[in-house]
């Protein structure tokens, strides 16, 4: 059976609450599911017919551990199909949507050994310290039935494995 991997970057859990949603909806497929911290990621990839990676976009960046795991694995990442999303705006407007996908194209061509089968971007949520520090309610852009979706065409792919 093919064994997919989902991979995550981390700052302050909302990306790690995102993998763990799709590992469970791949799970619920029938696909046999490895979920990890990206920077624990270690050694060969070909246990794994498929990759999937998240990490957050902070001030333009992509998460560096997101960088690190794509640098790490570059040779093996050529020929394993790879899904990547980012967790992005925390401002619902259509340019804060286009800014956030622009940053994750910028990130990831920064790897040029690896071409994702699929790229999508979800809405992020605001820290904790930040809502506090702003004096409001954490924003929640994170829409669960897109994830849910995402997730369920990942496990339709026809070349995982």
């Amino acid at each position: 059976m093919t064994i997919i991997l989902v991979a995550h970057a981390t700052k302050n859990g909302s990306t790690e609450t995102v993998a763990t949603a799709i590992a469970q909806t791949l799970d619920e497929q029938g696909c046999a599911v490895d979920l990890r911290p990206a920077r624990e990621v270690r050694g060969p990839l070909d246990r794994w017919g498929l990759v999937v990676l998240g990490a957050p976009l902070y001030s333009g960046r992509w998460h560096r551990d997101a960088h690190r795991f794509l640098r790490r694995h570059r040779d093996a990442l050529g020929s394993v199909p790879v899904a990547v999303f980012g967790m992005g705006p925390r401002e619902d407007d259509a340019e804060a949507w286009r800014r956030a996908r622009r940053q994750l194209d910028r990130a990831l061509a920064r790897h040029d050994r690896v071409t994702p089968v699929v790229v999508t971007v979800f809405g992020g949520v605001d820290p904790p310290k930040r809502a506090a520090r702003l004096g409001s309610d954490a924003r929640d852009l994170r829409d669960w039935a897109a994830i849910r979706a995402w997730a369920l065409a990942v496990a339709a792919l026809p070349d995982r494995g």
